[in-house]
C-alpha cells in the first residue's frame, strides 16, 4: 500500500513533533551539487520541497531524481508551474494562491496539471497558499502578478486562511517569499493557528535558528527554509 505522506505529517503533529522542510530550487544550483547540498542541511530535516517560480521544464525532475539517489527524506513538489510536476517525487503540494485574484494561479495552473497527474501516483495534497509582504518583491509576486497581503492586515490573513480550509485545503502555507527581508511575524502565525484546524506551514525569510524556533513557538507545524542553505553552496 502506498504510504500517505499527509497522514504521516498529521501523525507527527499529533505527537507534538515539529517538521522542517528544506526548499530546493532547481534554478539555484545544478544536480551535481545535490550531494554537497544535502550534507549541509540540518539532521532534523523531515521533508524536502522541490520547486520554484521560474524553474525551466525538466529541471525539477532532474533535481528530484538526484535527491532520491542520495537520501530517503520524502520529496514534495512545490511547483510554481504545472510543467514542474514529475512522478519521481513522493507528493505534490497542490497550491492555490488564495492571497491573489489572478485566476491562472487560483485554478488555471491546477487545470493544466490534471493530464500530468492522471498518469502519476503522486499523493496530491491540497494547499491554501497565502503570500505575505516580506519586505521585498518576491518571485511569486512577479510571476503571478498579484500583491502580497500586508502583515499588518491580520483580519484579511486570518479570513483567507479560513476560506482555504473551508474550501477543503489540507494545509495552509503562509509565505513571505524566497529571500524575504523579514519572515512571517509570530503574531501573524499565532492568529492563523488559533482559528484553523489543519496543519500550518510557514516559510520565507527564515534564516536563523532563533527565527525558526520563534515560528514554531507561535504555532507553525512545519517551517520551510531554503535561501540560507543555498548560500552555503558558495563557500
Amino acid at each position: 500500500m502506498t504510504p500517505s505522506y499527509y497522514q504521516s505529517l498529521l501523525d507527527r503533529i499529533s505527537e507534538e513533533k515539529k517538521c522542517l522542510a528544506i526548499l530546493v530550487d532547481p534554478d539555484k544550483f545544478d544536480t551535481k551539487q545535490v550531494v554537497s547540498f544535502l550534507k549541509k542541511i540540518p539532521s532534523e530535516t523531515t521533508h524536502l520541497f522541490v520547486g520554484g517560480s521560474t524553474v525551466l521544464n525538466g529541471h525539477a525532475e532532474a533535481t528530484v531524481k538526484a535527491i532520491k539517489k542520495q537520501c530517503t527524506i520524502p520529496v514534495f513538489l512545490f511547483p510554481g508551474d504545472y510543467s514542474q510536476i514529475t512522478e519521481a517525487a513522493d507528493a505534490l503540494l497542490f497550491l492555490s494562491l488564495l492571497s491573489g485574484r489572478n485566476a491562472e494561479y487560483l485554478i488555471g495552473q491546477q487545470l493544466r496539471s490534471i493530464p500530468r497527474l492522471l498518469d502519476t501516483e503522486l499523493e496530491v495534497i491540497s494547499t491554501g497558499y497565502i503570500l505575505l509582504d516580506g519586505g521585498s518583491k518576491s518571485a511569486v509576486e512577479r510571476i503571478s502578478g498579484t500583491d502580497p497581503i500586508s502583515q499588518n492586515d491580520l483580519e484579511t490573513i486570518v479570513h483567507t486562511a479560513l476560506a482555504g480550509q473551508f474550501l477543503g485545503a489540507k494545509l495552509v502555507y503562509l509565505e513571505a517569499g524566497s529571500g524575504a527581508r523579514f519572515p512571517v511575524r509570530p503574531e501573524v502565525i499565532s492568529a492563523v493557528k488559533e482559528v484553523i484546524t489543519i496543519p500550518l506551514l510557514v516559510g520565507g525569510g527564515i534564516r536563523t535558528e532563533v527565527q525558526k524556533q520563534a515560528a514554531y513557538k507561535a504555532g507553525a507545524d512545519l517551517v520551510v527554509m531554503g535561501t540560507v542553505f543555498e548560500e552555503l553552496l558558495k563557500y
